[in-house]
């Protein structure tokens, strides 16, 4: 299959419109935190690209149908943002800082069935770390 640059502004647009419909309140401890979910493999490659901001208190939560290694990048990303990488009960394996544009990647320290990013600084602000546990999380 041969896709367009045409094919591709039409997937992205879909895959945000998409993403836009899908959201949901997780709890990280007890603070609320609403996000836009990406549980298909076309809004997970689009995730936050091309997007120019981030509310404050939201993010996007990328909801996988099984735990493996996962590792993401911040190609066509131009919010700072930071990632926490979580188990299938929601346990924080690792959080780390995401550079805008950069295309390293940026690996889980374990098997992770979701990944949620922030605004970059949002679980240093609110005091998350490592082990604690985010709630309400559907399964595909």
């Amino acid at each position: 299959m041969i896709i367009t640059e045409s094919n591709l502004r039409y997937k992205i647009r879909d895959a945000i419109k998409s993403a836009a419909q899908k959201k949901l309140q997780v709890r990280v401890n007890s603070l609320p935190l609403n996000v836009e979910v990406a549980d298909t493999d076309g809004l997970r490659d689009i995730g936050l690209m091309n997007r120019r901001s981030l509310q404050r208190d939201s993010g996007m939560l990328f909801v996988f149908p099984d735990s493996d290694v996962r590792a993401f990048w911040m190609k066509n990303t131009h919010i700072p943002l930071s990632i926490a990488y979580l188990d299938e009960s929601g346990v924080i394996l690792n959080i780390e800082k995401m550079t805008p544009l950069n295309g390293d990647r940026i690996w889980s320290k374990g098997r992770a069935m979701y990944a949620l990013e922030v605004n970059d600084g949002w679980f240093d602000i609110n005091e998350i770390s490592e082990g604690d546990i985010v709630r309400n999380l559907p399964k595909i």
